[in-house]
Parts: C-alpha cells; structure tokens; sequence
C-alpha cells in the first residue's frame, strides 16, 4: 500500500511538472532586444570578446548570415555543373533566374540593360527573399530584414546602381541637370521643383525602400508573434477559454500563409523598384 500510494504522488508530481512545463507565461512581445542592438546584453552576443567587440554578433544578425550562406549555397549546388539542358536543382535554380531576369530586369529595362543590370537586381531579390524567410522558420521566427540596418544597405546598394547608371551614360554634370531640370518649365518655376526633385530623386528614393521593407516585415513579426502567444495564453492558462485558442492558432496559420506571400512581394517590389530607378537614371533628360 505504501509503495502504491508512493507511486501514486511520484505520477502526480510527475504530470504536474510536466503541465507546467508545458503551460509556460504568456510575455508582452518585445522589440527591445532584437530590433535595438544597443539594448542587447554584451552575454547574449557572440564574439563580443574578440577584436574588442568589433565582430560581435547578435541573434538577428546571425540569422541574417545564416539565410545569405544558405541561398549562396543554393546557387553555388545548382550552377557548380551546369548542363546544357537543366533538371534538378539546376532546373530550379534557372527557374527564380528567369523569373527576376524577364519580369524584373527585361521587362523594366530592356534586354540589353536588363542583362547588364541583372546581376545586381538578382542580388537584391534573392537576399530580401531568403532573410525574409526566416520569419516563418521554426527556431528562428523573426525576419532579419525587419531591423533598419539589412534593408538600408540594400537601399544604398540599390541608390549607388541608379546613380552609376545615370553617371556613366550622361557624365555626372549632365546627369545631375537631367534629373533637377525639367525641360520646358519658365525659369522661376525651377527655384520650386529643382529642390522637390533633388529631394524626391537623392533623398526619398533610399528611405523609402529601407522603411517599406522593414516596416512590413516588422509589422508582420509582431502580428504572428501576438497571434501564437494568444493561442498559448488562451489554451494554457485561462481554462474557461481554451476553444479561443483554436480560433487564434487558425489565425496564425492563415496568417503565416499570408506572410509567405508578403515576403516575395517585398523581394520583388524592393527589387522592381531598383530597376525602375535605375530605368529612370538612364533616360534622365526624357523626363
């Protein structure tokens, strides 16, 4: 009897530890750590030790590397023995290619340019693809776009391809007149719209391609990180509400899906985008 009843506690204690392990606490989400990096502990860095801190590394940044090498690798396995006639992952990898080539790069600038400038309009597409993706990756939940520093990069990158467009085609005097000047306007009517297109051209362009991709992606981080915690505080801690929670995971899913279809449409407006500029740089004194 005693053995029973020892038995019977050692169950009790086991399953209560278990639900609570399980139960967990429901925590405010919280943007201070991964979207601030001044707010990160020094503890929760890597390599902060080394070179004084210089090469240290928080969580979003190494999901940021970890998602470029994975794509790098991607291509490097698909095109390390290109065949003549594609299959496999060749196939695939020629697939995206094509993709960003004829509807971005050829479809915006023509074949020539599209071909000259595919290289970097690529680049751009598929680096804002593969670190959006890591939103939706277990373990890894979070987009490392959604922190202001990748996607201004990119927008410096995408800002340097349209000014270098528009320089070695017209010279920089001339290409900076092109895009100030609009031809046939009276001459006090330049004082006005010099400066808005010098702000629109030089200024607005960057930051408005580094906040559109943050702030979707920032966006869409806290709407799914809201959604699965609602799921474990409903199921797990308020019993009278635990059929909620299947309401909030099916919102979670259908908004993961959701999310699958935002973070191509940031790859490919981010890098339309490019295009487009880089357009508009080549044919500076048309407009």
């Amino acid at each position: 009897m005693i053995l029973c009843n020892l038995a019977a506690q050692s169950r009790e204690r086991t399953l209560s530890v278990t639900t609570l392990a399980m139960k967990g606490e429901f925590h405010v989400p919280s943007l201070e750590h991964e979207f601030f990096p001044g707010q990160v502990d020094s503890n929760q860095l890597w390599f902060s030790e080394f070179a004084g801190g210089a090469f240290a590394l928080d969580r979003l940044m190494v999901i940021r590397i970890v998602m470029i090498l994975l794509v790098s690798a991607f291509f490097f396995f698909a095109m390390r023995k290109p065949k003549l006639i594609p299959s496999g992952v060749q196939n695939v990898a020629e697939y995206f290619l094509d993709f960003v080539r004829i509807h971005i790069a050829e479809d915006i600038l023509g074949k020539k340019e599209g071909r000259r400038f595919l290289p970097i309009i690529a680049a751009i597409f598929f680096t804002v693809l593969a670190v959006n993706m890591s939103t939706i990756i277990p373990f890894m939940n979070i987009s490392a776009s959604a922190r202001v520093g990748l996607p201004l990069v990119l927008a410096v990158v995408a800002y340097i391809a349209f000014i270098y467009a528009g320089v070695k085609r017209y010279g920089f005097g001339k290409y900076i007149k092109s895009s100030l000047i609009i031809p046939g306007l009276p001459s006090w009517l330049h004082f006005i719209v010099a400066p808005i297109e010098a702000f629109s051209t030089f200024v607005l362009r960057p930051v408005t391609l580094t906040i559109r991709l943050m702030a979707n992606m920032l966006a869409g981080h806290i709407i799914l990180v809201m959604l699965f915690s609602a799921t474990n505080f409903f199921f797990w801690q308020m019993s009278g509400w635990t059929a909620a929670a299947g309401g909030t995971i099916l919102f979670a899913i259908a908004f993961t899906l959701f999310e699958l279809m935002v973070i191509f449409l940031q790859a490919y407006i981010f890098s339309l985008l490019t295009a487009v500029y880089i357009e508009l740089s080549l044919h500076a004194d048309e407009h």
